[in-house]
């Protein structure tokens, strides 16, 4: 045993603290406990053909010294993936991720593995910090709802055999497969529903307009007005209503402004909330269809496009146990189908009527 080694060790005994600065090291149990540094490995890892005795004393030098094997590196080092799936989603808050989750949950959990999951706020620095994160730790899979309008950076991470899944939005500049939301036709069948009921001042209520999903919205609800002549139907257009209140607030400002829409599409569930709260508070008469149920829509009679996200979730869960340690190279796109219920908001025929005052 070296001289430094007893002093340390003796000082702990005295009393003393020991020296934080000296980080605890394998051939320090394995000097301590008098044996080789591979035994002291195969001792501390559990192998077999270790003398209990001998298990024992390594197990006791390590508590001496207070050395913790760090399980995670020793897996990484052999080449183990860690039994973890893991989730980013743009904004936890949305319940449409809990039930994306809920059905990832569902097929890992019988292959024995858990699932993670995180929130880069629809921050693109904060999603490229978990995503790098997520693939050094070697986890099974990664399933990403990102943020970013191109992902060919993540190109790098390609050989490291950790599967990359994209949910919602689709991969764009790199070959991974998606899964995601029928949102072109979506968009057409609640459209279409509306100019049926004889509706042509519609207006649109969108997300940021670099996601992908908002794109396809707004193409679907400009095609539709163009098949049917409708022109200038620009006015009508609101971006980045990301959240319940700036919905709200945006939708106020249309149909409180000059020559406002009779109808609304809601560019998704939390957009919808605060489309129909300003709706019932300045102008009832208004049609409303949303993309993505929400709770209690069917209770507030709340039509909306429709889909399974737990579906979703389910099958980027098997992708992506199916591509575990394999260098993928896919660029298939996995679509969802959308339906649309009709609860009685949107079915409401034009009304010219001038606008209430909002509510304070």
């Amino acid at each position: 045993m070296t001289d430094e080694l007893v002093h340390s060790l003796q000082n702990e005994e005295d009393g003393e603290q020991p020296d934080i600065t000296r980080t605890p090291t394998l051939a320090m149990v394995a000097e301590l406990a008098g044996v080789s540094l591979k035994t002291a490995s195969r001792a501390i890892n559990g192998e077999k053909h270790v003398a209990s005795s001998t298990r024992d004393r390594v197990l006791k030098a390590a508590d001496e010294v207070g050395f913790r094997i760090n399980a995670m590196a020793s897996l990484l080092k052999r080449g183990v993936s860690n039994p973890v799936v893991c989730l980013i989603t743009g904004d936890l808050s949305n319940p449409f991720y809990s039930m994306v989750a809920k059905g990832v949950e569902r097929e890992i959990r019988s292959h024995g593995m858990t699932l993670t999951i995180a929130s880069s706020d629809e921050d693109p620095v904060a999603e490229r910090i978990l995503v790098d994160e997520f693939v050094s730790q070697r986890v099974r899979g990664l399933m990403i709802v990102s943020t970013l309008d191109d992902h060919s950076e993540y190109d790098v991470y390609r050989n490291r055999g950790v599967p990359m899944i994209f949910l919602d939005r689709p991969a764009v500049g790199l070959d991974a497969e998606s899964i995601v939301l029928d949102n072109y036709a979506g968009t057409q069948l609640a459209m279409r529903d509306l100019i049926s009921h004889g509706h042509r001042k519609i207006g649109y209520l969108g997300d940021y307009p670099r996601l992908r999903t908002r794109q396809l919205r707004f193409m679907a609800y400009a095609d539709a007005l163009n098949e049917v002549g409708v022109t200038g139907w620009e006015k009508w257009v609101r971006d980045s209503a990301h959240d319940v209140d700036s919905a709200r607030a945006l939708t106020v400002e249309l149909l409180t402004g000059d020559d406002p829409p009779t109808a609304v599409f809601a560019g998704n569930n939390q957009i919808t909330i605060g489309a129909l709260q300003a709706v019932r508070d300045v102008a009832p008469q208004t049609a409303l269809i949303g993309f993505d149920d929400f709770a209690l829509a069917d209770l507030l009679g709340v039509t909306t496009v429709s889909h399974d996200p737990t579906e979703m979730g389910r099958l980027a869960a098997m992708r992506v146990l199916a591509n575990s340690g394999i260098r993928q190279s896919s660029t298939q796109e996995h679509v969802i189908p959308t339906q649309l219920i009709r609860r009685g908001s949107g079915e409401r025929r034009p009304v010219e009527n001038t606008p209430l005052e909002p509510s304070v």
